[in-house]
């Protein structure tokens, strides 16, 4: 095993999250969540005293979509490995079994070291939160020289505490139905609002195009779409 693999393991296995948000991401919209990762300074075993490093910033989620096994075979960014794992995933489920894409911006906001333990600092930090009363707040014990790698971790388990509730609310309002073509009723809401997006402005008609290819849905559009552009 290589020494990367190792040091990813190791800040996979300590970090700890000290406090989730008490509020699940959002199923219709963006969640902002702040957080503090805490770590021991890099350098802790120089020094004498007891020091914390505080990073704070915010993880934006947007709005999970709804997205299959077939849409992933068309996204930009995999290699071989990934599109065998899924043709694994297409025989098992098929191509068109609706899944979500979760998809996140990290912001960082700011680093500062404090002299006190991280067990203090995390105690002042929750005493903060709840004065504040931030639903959507977390706290994250992390490895400093590793700390980006312990915030995925944080929004891996984010997000697996959010799935059941995110596809429960998008299945009482039949976004997860498949229609003839095997595409789930929220993507074709997705197109409609992008067209729109296109037609006032808002958005570039190339992120439509992506959409429509992914979908492989552009021959069903493609006399709309280039109407788009005729005047």
């Amino acid at each position: 095993m290589e020494t990367g693999d190792e040091q990813i393991r190791y800040a996979i296995q300590h970090t700890a999250v000290l406090r989730f948000p008490s509020q699940s991401l959002a199923t219709f919209g963006t969640t902002n969540v702040n957080y503090y990762l805490l770590t021991r300074p890099v350098y802790a075993e120089m020094v004498d005293k007891e020091e914390t490093v505080i990073r704070e910033g915010r993880v934006s989620a947007e709005r999970p979509k709804i997205i299959t096994p077939s849409y992933l075979t068309r996204l930009e960014g995999f290699g071989e490995n990934a599109r065998k794992y899924l043709e694994v995933v297409m025989s098992e489920y098929g191509p068109h079994a609706p899944g979500l894409l979760y998809s996140y911006k990290n912001e960082p906001k700011g680093l500062s070291i404090v002299s006190d333990g991280l067990g203090v600092v995390a105690g002042r930090l929750n005493e903060q939160i709840d004065r504040e009363a931030n639903r959507l707040a977390a706290i994250i014990q992390g490895v400093d020289e590793l700390w980006d790698v312990s915030l995925l971790k944080f929004i891996r388990e984010l997000t697996e505490g959010s799935l059941r509730s995110n596809l429960a609310e998008l299945g009482s309002r039949g976004l997860l139905d498949i229609d003839y073509a095997g595409i789930p009723r929220d993507a074709r809401y997705r197109i409609e609002w992008l067209f729109h997006q296109v037609a006032s402005g808002e958005c570039d008609p190339s992120e439509l195009k992506r959409e429509l290819d992914r979908w492989e849905l552009f021959p069903e559009y493609e006399d709309r779409f280039f109407n788009l552009f005729r005047k």
